[in-house]
Order: C-alpha cells, then structure tokens, then sequence
C-alpha cells in the first residue's frame, strides 16, 4: 500500500501496529536488524524534526501551535520526545474513576506532584487513618496509579500542610506613582478570559502571560522553568488547577507556579492588582 495524503491518522496508525506485529514475528537475527534500522531511522526523523521545531520556535511559533495540535503530527513528536504527555492529568483522570469508591468510605484523595516515577498524594478522611479499611484505599490509589499512569512505578503519601504564599504583601501596594515603582498597565480585567491564558506584551519588559482560574489572576512571565520555552500556548487545566508547558509537559500549580513535574523548580510569578477594572502588573522598579 502507497501512502497517500488520503491516508487518515487511523490508517497510518494500522499499519504501523501491522509492521511492530510483522517484526516481532521475525526470527531473532532478522528482528534485530529490523529493530536496528528502525532505529537508525528514527534517529534521523528525531535530529531533523528538533531542528524544524527550533526554527520554527523562533521564526514562526503560531505555525508551530498549529502543527502540533495535528493528531498525526502530535503523535510524532510525542515518540520522539520532542514533546511529552502530561502525567499529571492522566493520573488526576485515573483518581476520578476511584474517587466514588474512596468517598463512600468517608475518604479522598489529592494529587500533588509526579517526580521520577513516584506520585506524591495526600489522603483526606477515612484514608488517612490506620485502620486495615484505610490501607485498603490507600492500596486502592496506589494500584489505580501505577496501573494506570505508565510513568508512575510508585506512590507515597504527603501530611496535609498549608501552601506558602509566594508574593510579598508589600510588593502589592501601589504608591502615588505606580508607574515609577514598576507597575505597567496591562489590560482591562474583562478581556482576560476565564478559564485561558492570556498573553500580554508589556512595555518596557518581557511577555508576561495572566492565568484566570475562577477570576482569580495570576501573573507569570512567559518562560517555562525548564528552557525557557514561551508559555502563551500552555494547557490550563481548571479541574486540576494545573498549567502544562506543551513543549516538555512541565505541569505547574496554576496559581502558585509551582513545579509539579520537578519540585524546586518555579514559574516567576510577577505582582499584579485590578484597579477600577484594569490589571496593573509589576515588572520592576
């Protein structure tokens, strides 16, 4: 079969599934060297498509987006690691279908970080207690998460403790002067759309992207702690109240901008006010 532009993402993905089924048939000195030209293949594919999508990051980054959210295209650098899939999110969907069976036991659950295979949660109620009924549900969790999650081989329970603020209270204040202590008007509050983020080019400063999650604001600049990839195209996941790069998958906390994927790790979270309706943001003194 020829491939063709006809071709649809469930065809191409037949036969890919055909061809891995065809290869581990193989007797074992043909499948390696299968194996090893479809290595060597896709460690061209690999070095030319990181080269496309660093041109493209700095020339034409609206194409980029575009491209990515192909299905086709998506799933080719999802392979090679170009991108990566947020485990955050598919282990917050894999807590919702064990959520019903924790809370008829008087239990719940809540996901706060993934770092290096391990799933850090903190249990609430009846799971987290000491009873034999409570370390069934904790073994329910962590066998719905490592099952569920390829990237999670473990899970570890964190005590319930309180977040650290993140911005001075003093940083907040505004003088007679707002201009000449850092603050730059950024836009009216209506125009930030709840439940998006939006990207603002400030004078005088780098972008800053503005997180609105049930019209609580959060300013960051538009660098993802990782590479310092822009952030303007990220993932805002309101149910999670979470923030994905979609270069790399680094999940953050959307309105601390703390880093779920890689704890230490920090969005820069900039001081921002509303004001008769407009957003003021401090970039600086």
């Amino acid at each position: 079969m020829t491939t063709t532009e006809a071709s649809t993402f469930e065809e191409l993905a037949s036969r890919v599934d055909a061809a891995a089924k065809a290869v581990a048939d193989l007797e074992p000195a043909a499948q390696k060297v299968a194996l090893e030209l479809k290595d060597a293949v896709e460690a061209i594919h690999r070095d030319a498509l990181v080269t496309i999508v660093r041109a493209l990051k700095t020339d034409a980054r609206e194409v980029l987006f575009a491209l990515v959210d192909d299905p086709t295209v998506h799933l080719l650098l999802s392979l090679h690691e170009i991108i990566r899939p947020d485990p955050m999110t598919l282990a917050n969907r894999v807590l919702v279908e064990v959520r019903p069976q924790l809370q008829s036991h008087g239990g719940d659950v809540k996901l706060d970080r993934i770092t290096d295979g391990v799933a850090y949660v903190r249990l609430e109620g009846a799971c987290n207690g000491c009873s034999m009924s409570s370390v069934t549900l904790r073994n329910l969790v962590e066998g719905a998460l490592v099952e569920g999650v390829p990237s999670v081989t473990g899970v570890e329970v964190l005590p319930n403790e309180p977040s650290p603020t993140l911005i001075s209270v003093d940083s907040l204040f505004m003088g007679p002067d707002p201009e000449a202590e850092g603050w730059v008007k950024a836009a009216p509050a209506a125009d930030l759309t709840e439940g998006a983020v939006s990207s603002l080019s400030l004078r005088s400063a780098s972008d800053v992207i503005v997180v609105n999650v049930e019209q609580r604001l959060t300013a960051y600049r538009n660098e993802c702690a990782h590479e310092g990839m822009p952030l303007d195209n990220a993932i805002l996941d309101t149910t999670n109240g979470t923030l994905t790069c979609p270069w790399h998958g680094f999940c953050y906390n959307a309105t601390s901008g703390e880093c779920l994927s890689a704890p230490g790790a920090q969005l820069e979270q900039l001081p921002l006010r509303v004001d008769a309706g407009l957003v003021w943001i401090r970039v600086g003194a």
